[in-house]
């Protein structure tokens, strides 16, 4: 076998051993670009493509049946909605209600304003699709545990977390309709009818205003099934508290001041709790 005297001249030269700016460039290229694919291959387009994850459809909204007639409307009159998606396998028998979510409103003018969008008005709402990562995911990959129940997305039309019952009249003098309990109380029934009732599992989730509707509405919602069915509530940024900001003031004692006594939310608020404290301080601490 050949062996290189060690008196050879080497084999690389020192200054090849080293990385020219240019080389430092193309290094860092190289690493950006296998980043990226990571991204892509793990949770963007290329998943599915690579682990045969279906993209999922967009989801139709459906209108509440007789929304007029029950009286269950949004601010502008119109009827609400929900989204359904149906489930399969072992989730054919499970059901996640998720109640959507996007602030209040406690003034005439708010409320107003609000009709003009989705959050006021099913006029606005669009279909929507059940991706992502989160607990309403079709991906059994991100979402293993519920990707295959039956997912209603309930949408947010009231301004008062799915709690009012109440009339009022804008500048124009048109009608708004403070009817959230009632788009609760109805598309919930209506759920039920389409198999909700039937359930073996089921779980109601919210987010934000749709949160504190988890809080308020979970005993009525366990109570529609027998004690067989496993029933959980779960709320995600819903526990408001009732403390000073930093400016010293309690705003969202006020702000829900004006949801309260707008839209008359109090006959939801636990009666217990209402013997002892206002029912601005039912709302902003329950």
């Amino acid at each position: 076998m050949d062996m290189v005297p060690a008196s050879a001249e080497p084999l690389l030269h020192p200054e090849q051993c080293q990385l020219r700016p240019s080389d430092h460039r193309r290094w860092w290229v190289l690493v950006a670009a296998a980043l990226l694919l990571m991204l892509l291959v793990t949770v963007g387009p290329l998943h599915p493509m690579l682990f045969g994850v279906p993209q999922s459809e967009p989801v139709a909204l459906i209108l509440l049946t007789a929304a007029q007639e029950k009286g269950a409307v949004c601010l502008d009159g119109t009827p609400p909605g929900y989204h359904l998606q149906r489930g399969s396998g072992d989730g054919s028998s499970s059901w996640h209600i998720h109640l959507q979510g996007g602030g209040w409103c406690g003034t005439v003018n708010d409320c107003s304003n609000r009709r003009m969008s989705d959050l006021g008005s099913s006029k606005f709402m669009k279909p929507i699709q059940f991706t992502g990562a989160g607990i309403l995911s079709s991906d059994h990959l991100q979402n293993p545990d519920f990707y295959n129940w039956n997912k209603a997305y309930v949408r947010y039309c009231d301004g008062a977390s799915f709690s009012g019952d109440a009339e009022g009249q804008a500048e124009d003098g048109t009608i708004l309709h403070f009817r959230g309990l009632r788009i609760y109380q109805a598309v919930i029934d209506e759920l039920m009818e389409k198999g909700l009732a039937n359930a073996t599992q089921a779980i109601l989730t919210g987010c934000s205003a749709g949160g504190l509707a988890t809080f308020v509405h979970c005993d009525d919602f366990s109570a529609r099934f027998s004690h067989k069915v496993s029933v959980k509530c779960l709320v995600d940024a819903g526990f408001i508290l009732d403390v000073k900001d930093i400016s010293g003031q309690r705003s969202f004692r006020s702000l829900y001041g004006g949801v309260v006594h707008l839209q008359n939310v109090r006959q939801v608020l636990p009666k217990d709790c209402l013997t002892n404290k206002e029912p601005t301080e039912v709302v902003s601490t329950e």
